[in-house]
């Protein structure tokens, strides 16, 4: 038996990374639709991609695996976006979030069906939900980073809990912009992405420092 060249091993790998974008594109495409996630079939994923079972099980375990490795390249992306936010430093500082912000939410637009499938299986596919734990996990930890940098700088007060506050930014803005999507049209975005960025700002990265609550005696 011959060995397997590294040409031949290459085209391998062209032609299982072309069928797996053919079979996560097909899945793309039925949400888009207004498919609900919950009621695509496997088979309805395989008449829309053209493949056969055999080599859609070849490349994924089920449809949960599909939509996991479709919001890869999302994830990567909205994480690489906040890990490269510097806000730490004195200035603009809620200028700069808020176009963090419209980009973020720009991202959550040209795939909000894709991300409405995630919150939806989530609750009952638990390699959904773990790939959307550590997609916000991811955020909470750049934005404790933030934080404690500027702690660090004497920039951001130090009675702020940084662990707490990187909790709630993440989490809880997630919900909010989640929310946005659904109800407001782009339009309403800048305004948006301005009032997340003052609330960031002003309640965690420019908090100033809290005021004894015991007063003194006159």
């Amino acid at each position: 038996m011959r060995p397997v060249t590294r040409r031949q091993a290459n085209r391998y790998a062209e032609r299982s990374a072309a069928t797996q974008a053919l079979v996560m594109s097909a899945l793309e495409r039925l949400l888009d639709s207004g498919e609900n996630y919950s009621e695509i079939s496997v088979q309805q994923i395989l008449e829309e991609a053209g493949v056969s079972r055999a080599t859609f099980y070849a490349h994924f375990h089920g449809k949960s695996a599909v939509l996991v490795r479709l919001t890869n390249d999302l994830r990567d992306s909205l994480v690489s976006l906040a890990e490269t936010l510097d806000i730490a430093d004195e200035g603009d500082g809620d200028v700069r979030l808020s176009v963090f912000f419209e980009e973020v939410i720009r991202i959550h637009r040209t795939r909000r069906s894709v991300i409405a499938a995630v919150a939806e299986a989530a609750s009952y596919e638990a390699s959904v939900s773990d790939f959307y734990t550590v997609n916000l996990e991811s955020f909470e930890g750049a934005a404790l980073r933030a934080l404690l940098k500027g702690q660090a700088l004497g920039t951001t007060t130090s009675d702020l809990d940084a662990v707490s506050a990187s909790r709630i930014i993440a989490w809880g803005g997630a919900q909010a912009i989640a929310h946005h999507i659904r109800v407001e049209e782009a339009g309403c975005d800048p305004v948006f992405a301005r009032e997340l960025a003052r609330i960031w700002w002003y309640g965690a990265y420019r908090r100033p420092e809290a005021r004894s609550s015991v007063q003194g005696a006159d």
